[in-house]
């Protein structure tokens, strides 16, 4: 069977990592990338270097990734489904709930698959994370927490930091318990000087109620990636740099001196840092829309899916701006 043949459009910081992938993905050929900005970071390695889409289309491909700034992907999006291309697109799945319906619809309607790039679900400390709470090794949950900080990232100008960042934590909290986001409420920090928030603090409840909190902002020194899994057994924390998980299990041995019970309680519990397995995540998220491509069995983040989560996040948005909490009405199945 001939490789499928696949372009990427967007050659910027996040480009330049799809291009790498799939230059070396088994069963793809990666025949041409677009950017009419040019290839700062030497993408192309001899492939054809083009100017935008259309002329990537015109070489003939079997799907697309699509790393161009959120402004641009419905056009980019829109120009592949008329052509009858699959489209891999970077989260946010587009810069409003619209345009992603749009999209959505444009693909759906000609069969197309579609996916988002929230690359966090293939983390192997969520998607362990995922797979142990399936089977109940944390019984009900109660709560996720999750805290991304870092430094503020100068190449992004066209959405803040709920669009850019938070979508990561809205997508991950909603698939690794399996329910959806009802409600959120946010406040969010303006700094920078320009129209797009900074900093958002976050609380939302899920389907079965289950609370959540998000902390998120490219204001911080300190680059954190921090999960926590709260449930009746105990938790999980997954730290999605290091890519470790660890549960930290409810107490059942008493703690008898009184010096140390003022630091740990009354009782502890196991502590326990799993050995995973730890592919790359970007690796992993390539391969699995290759696989839906083709026909095969494979975990990809749907349009629908994407729509989801930036319903979540425009809801942020709007909570911060009114002051309000607000009810989320899109909640498709997961899977």
């Amino acid at each position: 069977m001939a490789n499928l043949r696949a372009g990427l459009v967007g050659l910027g910081m996040m480009g330049r990592h799809h291009g790498r992938v799939l230059g070396s993905l088994e069963g793809v050929d990666l025949v041409g990338v677009a950017d009419a900005d040019g290839d700062p970071h030497g993408v192309a390695s001899g492939r054809p270097l083009l100017r935008d889409v259309e002329e990537l289309i015109a070489l003939g491909l079997d799907y697309c990734v699509v790393a161009v700034p959120t402004i641009h992907h419905e056009p980019v999006a829109m120009a592949l489904a008329e052509a009858g291309i699959h489209a891999l697109i970077e989260k946010p799945v587009t810069h409003d709930g619209p345009s992603a319906r749009r999209v959505a619809e444009a693909f759906t309607s000609r069969g197309l698959i579609g996916g988002v790039g929230h690359i966090e679900r293939y983390n192997p400390a969520l998607q362990s994370a995922r797979a142990r709470i399936a089977a109940g090794e944390l019984g009900t949950v109660y709560q996720v927490t999750t805290r991304r900080q870092g430094p503020f990232p100068a190449r992004i100008a066209d959405v803040g930091v709920v669009k850019d960042l938070a979508t990561h934590d809205i997508d991950l909290t909603a698939w690794v318990t399996q329910r959806d986001f009802t409600s959120i409420g946010a406040h969010t920090v303006f700094t920078s000087g320009r129209e797009h928030e900074d900093l958002v603090a976050a609380t939302g409840q899920l389907a079965d109620g289950t609370a959540t909190n998000h902390l998120v902002n490219w204001l911080s020194p300190l680059k954190e990636r921090v999960t926590t899994i709260t449930g009746e057994k105990g938790a999980f924390v997954a730290d999605t740099l290091t890519a470790d998980l660890t549960l930290y299990v409810n107490g059942s041995v008493r703690v008898t001196r009184d010096e140390i019970a003022q630091f740990r309680g009354v009782s502890e519990g196991d502590v326990i840092r799993f050995a995973i397995a730890k592919p790359e995540p970007l690796r992993v998220e390539h391969e699995n829309f290759r696989d839906a491509v083709l026909g095969k069995p494979a975990d990809i983040v749907t349009l629908e899916q994407g729509m989801a989560t930036l319903a979540v996040a425009e809801a942020m948005i709007e909570s911060a701006n009114t002051g309000r909490t607000v009810a989320i009405a899109h909640r498709p199945q997961r899977a």
